[in-house]
């Protein structure tokens, strides 16, 4: 029986052998077949043969592969072509001698092989693989809007990556922060999964998942497509996406702004903030300095504290507590917030008094919790007298009444700064600026009159005109008398007094009135226009700061009135020079004006007699 096997498989290895030798058709190995590359949409040109062994091309029918069958698609008989019906019976075509045939509109169902054969002279077959590439679309990527917790115990979807339209089906690729991402047990998991259009294109879907940690909440995920065209590789990325990431606080903290010296007057916000996603529930107290007990303060709709104005019993502690509704875990942290003040300027005496030619000294204090400078200003002016806490003023004079200003600043401390206003009465009697005035006016017009007086104790003022006055106080020494009164020709020849007076003494300045005439006004004169007006309001004011002694008399006039005066002079010193000239020159015609030798003479003789 071994025998009989042995015998049985050396003849069945010799047939085959022989078989191989002989070259039975059918039996031989298929050769490798050419590959011709090409893109969707283009043409595809199939040669039957290599260049180098072109063959009879006048008599060649080309066939597609599919599934091992082949199916006649085109005939070419005698150089001339002639498609097969079916589904290229439309998209063929000869190019050149006849050799080249060309497929239009290359779809992806066209990747397949195509076989030509030729009768002449002998049967020849050329094998051709036609693959074919289409580029994905711009991958778009969905980032997971709901967020991921740290707590998570398996991977949870990250993002999701689409690549449409590409062929064959791309590779994507998963990056974290520019570092592509592999597969980890239990760590990340890429799911992906394509879909064969109707056009036999694929669309391609990636799920990333991964379970994340603290540090992820800044990290930028994509995805990379990679795919291969006729030109060679080629890659296309999506955009970058951050995926929201949860996890419990580990501390919590105040935040307090404007950062740096906080002074009184400032708008203060104070925050919580924690290290945590999604943040805790906040509540702020502060530390009752009776009690020593933390007291929650009251916040707006964002949980911020504002102090406005910031005063100084704001500063104290301040604590900030966070309860993590997850981990039902509560952190706390205090701050102690100072605000900078300065309070309780004073200056002393608080009402100085003092007469001429004496000497006083305000004293300035405050209350700070930094170190303080002192500077002394004058109210009217606003001119620096001195620096330190005092200021000395010798010889007083009229002019040294009024308001004094202690200026307390912090220089630590930008901005933080308070006054005290004082007024230094200097005791005498009523002061005014002159004792006459001129004002020009129209009879029977309507004027008012002003006259200012100061001194301590402050004056009162009376008028010589039977009229009601009105007065006003210009300050704490001084008092400002209006009248109106009727221009009538008793006004004209006594004028106005006005009478300033206290318990020191009394001072008088009168205001004369003069008609107004249009000859002596130049010629811009506003006189004209005032005319036409039956009763016209016209002011003289006599203040008390226009000159510094109240004993001088001063006549002052205006600039129109100036003017008026000099043309008058002027045209009054030309009319005599002219009647002077005019008679001396009368008298030398009429011989009676001595003039030369002999009527020196003739004067002599005169004299002697």
């Amino acid at each position: 029986m071994e025998s009989a096997a042995f015998v049985c498989a050396f003849l069945l290895a010799a047939c085959c052998c022989c078989r191989r030798a002989a070259g039975v058709p059918g039996e031989a190995e298929q050769p490798v077949p050419e590959l011709v590359e090409v893109e969707v949409g283009s043409t595809a040109l199939l040669k039957c043969g290599s260049s180098h062994s072109p063959g009879n091309s006048s008599h060649v029918d080309w066939f597609s592969v599919h599934k091992e069958k082949p199916t006649l698609i085109f005939r070419v008989h005698q150089g001339q072509g002639q498609s097969e019906p079916g589904e290229y019976q439309h998209r063929l075509s000869l190019q050149g001698r006849g050799a080249t045939l060309a497929l239009a509109h290359v779809t992806p169902h066209d990747e397949r092989i195509f076989l030509c054969r030729g009768k002449r002279p002998r049967t020849q077959e050329h094998r051709i693989q036609l693959q074919v590439y289409k580029a994905p679309e711009e991958p778009s990527i969905q980032v997971n809007a709901v967020g991921i917790s740290v707590n998570s115990q398996e991977p949870e979807e990250v993002a999701t990556c689409v690549g449409r339209n590409g062929y064959p089906v791309p590779q994507v690729t998963w990056y974290k922060n520019g570092l592509p991402l592999k597969e980890k047990k239990n760590r990340v998991h890429i799911q992906s999964s394509q879909i064969v259009e109707s056009s036999g294109l694929y669309t391609l879907q990636s799920v990333l998942k991964a379970q994340l940690v603290k540090e992820d909440k800044d990290a930028q995920f994509y995805c990379e497509l990679s795919y291969r065209l006729p030109s060679g590789n080629h890659m296309k990325e999506s955009r970058e996406v951050t995926v929201p990431v949860f996890y419990p606080a580990e501390k919590v903290w105040l935040e307090v702004a404007p950062v740096g010296m906080v002074k009184e007057g400032d708008r203060v916000e104070i925050r919580c903030l924690a290290d945590g996603n999604p943040p805790p529930h906040f509540s702020i107290s502060k530390q009752n300095p009776r009690t020593g007990e933390m007291e929650e303060e009251n916040t707006n709709d964002n949980g911020i504290l504002v102090l406005e104005p910031a005063q100084k019993e704001h500063s104290g502690l301040y604590e900030c507590q966070g309860l993590d509704l997850d981990t039902m875990q509560s952190l706390s942290e205090k701050q102690e917030l100072l605000v900078n003040y300065v309070s309780d300027v004073q200056v002393s005496p608080a009402k100085p008094m003092s007469h001429e030619g004496s000497s006083l000294t305000l004293t300035c204090a405050a209350e700070s919790n930094q170190a303080l400078e002192f500077q002394w200003l004058r109210e009217e002016t606003g001119e620096v007298l001195g620096q330190g806490p005092m200021l000395q003023l010798h010889h007083l004079k009229r002019e040294a009444g009024g308001g004094y200003l202690c200026l307390a600043s912090v220089p630590s401390v930008p901005g933080l700064n308070r006054t005290q206003l004082v007024n230094v009465a200097v005791y005498g009697s009523p002061w005014m600026a002159s004792k006459e005035r001129k004002l020009r006016v129209r009879e029977n017009e309507v004027v008012s009159l002003s006259c200012e007086a100061s001194g301590h104790p402050r004056p009162t003022i009376s008028w010589s005109v039977n009229s009601t006055a009105q007065e006003q106080d210009k300050g704490p020494q001084s008092v400002l008398s209006i009248l109106n009164v009727l221009v009538t020709p008793e006004l004209l020849e006594t004028g106005a007094e006005c009478v300033a007076s206290n318990s020191l003494g009394r001072n008088t300045t009168v205001i004369f009135l003069e008609l107004v005439n249009l000859t002596t006004l130049p010629p811009d004169s506003n006189t004209t226009a005032d005319l036409s007006t039956s009763t016209h309001l016209r002011t003289s004011t006599v203040s008390p700061h226009a000159r510094a002694n109240s004993t001088s008399t001063e006549k002052k006039l205006s600039e129109q009135e100036s003017k008026g005066v000099v043309i008058v002079a002027v045209i009054v010193c030309i009319l005599v020079l002219a009647v002077l000239g005019a008679v001396l020159y009368f008298l030398y015609k009429k011989g009676k004006l001595p003039c030369g030798r002999s009527g020196k003479q003739e004067m002599e003789r005169s004299t002697s007699i």
